[in-house]
């Protein structure tokens, strides 16, 4: 299964691996790029010299492309700058405009995906010279940039993108979102949720227990884990912080129940407090069930935990056959 965009990108299939802060973002990349899509790291929040260190170790585990994913609402030239140096081939931007770094991009090299949450998002992003639209529509885990859902948006921007590729995103977790999303008009799918079951993700066993028992209404759209990163919207799984949060009446940041007590503590991070935007890692302690467990509404098609290579082979071989029964 190839569509225009596996030559621009250099990948054999059209699966974008979601850019998710605070898995184990090298060996997951590695993974999905090694079964011919493209693996996406979120390295944003990290010093210019943990960035080079990210892409090194992903290079040492494959030879195929990737990409790094930098969060626009914060200053980015310095990481961005390392990954030009480092010869990175995608860049992703994500949260707002993407102003000069789409240039600055382009002029080391790389190209650039952007990813939008309406038409007119998508029309400036062209305009700025984008190579990808990524569509990403409300479904989606994680921070979520608009409030479309992923059947309206993407025939909107691709519409709207004209030539300009578009990936879809959102509730997409096996072949038959990806089908859809093709059948929409996109060249791909961007997919995280999915591999966050998977055996390279590296985020905490019980956060994974929690995905797989998971079903399509288990999630809140949100902006209750604000502490890092606030007024950024976002989707997770419903658990014990949503749910006290509700009960006393959904107050306002400053007078939350627990606000300010800390609840776990990740080895080489630090402690995590209540309503902290902060993924339970493989190595974090405490109480896993009150963190910020990010997930889309299509976690219920998470089964198994498994290889992330064999995830990918799996999607395709059921999007083949969907489009073998559509009579593509």
């Amino acid at each position: 299964m190839k569509t225009p965009v596996c030559d621009l990108l250099g990948i054999e299939v059209p699966i974008v691996l979601a850019a998710m802060g605070g898995v184990d973002a090298p060996p997951l990349a590695a993974a999905v790029a090694n079964a011919g899509g493209l693996g996406m790291m979120a390295l944003w929040t990290l010093p210019p010299e943990g960035v080079r260190s990210q892409i090194a170790r992903a290079r040492s585990l494959t030879d195929r492309p990737f990409g790094v994913n930098l969060n626009v609402s914060r200053p980015q030239a310095d990481r961005l700058a390392v990954c030009l140096d480092e010869k990175v081939k995608v860049v992703s931007l994500f949260w707002g405009d993407p102003g000069d770094l789409v240039a600055q991009a382009h002029a080391g090299g790389a190209l650039v995906m952007h990813t939008v949450g309406s038409a007119a998002e998508a029309k400036r992003s062209v305009e700025l010279g984008v190579d990808v639209i990524v569509a990403q529509g409300w479904e989606a885990g994680g921070h979520v940039w608009g409030e479309v859902a992923t059947m309206a948006l993407v025939p909107a921007v691709v519409d709207a993108a004209g030539p300009t590729p578009v990936i879809a995103a959102g509730g997409i977790a096996d072949g038959r979102g990806l089908a859809a999303a093709l059948a929409l008009g996109a060249q791909g799918a961007w997919i995280g949720t999915r591999f966050l079951a998977s055996a390279e993700a590296g985020v905490h066993p019980r956060y994974q227990t929690l995905l797989l028992a998971a079903d399509e209404a288990a999630t809140a759209y949100t902006g209750l884990f604000d502490i890092g990163w606030p007024n950024a919207p976002h989707r997770v799984l419903r658990n014990k912080t949503l749910a006290a949060w509700e009960a006393a009446g959904r107050p306002p940041p400053g007078s939350r129940p627990d606000e300010g007590k800390a609840i776990g503590h990740t080895p080489g991070v630090g402690d995590i407090l209540a309503y902290q935007s902060s993924t339970p890692r493989a190595g974090t302690e405490g109480d896993i069930e009150a963190m910020s467990m990010w997930a889309g509404q299509g976690v219920s098609m998470a089964k198994a935990i498994m290889p992330a290579g064999e995830i990918v082979r799996e999607i395709v071989a059921e999007a083949d056959k969907v489009l073998g029964t559509l009579g593509r």
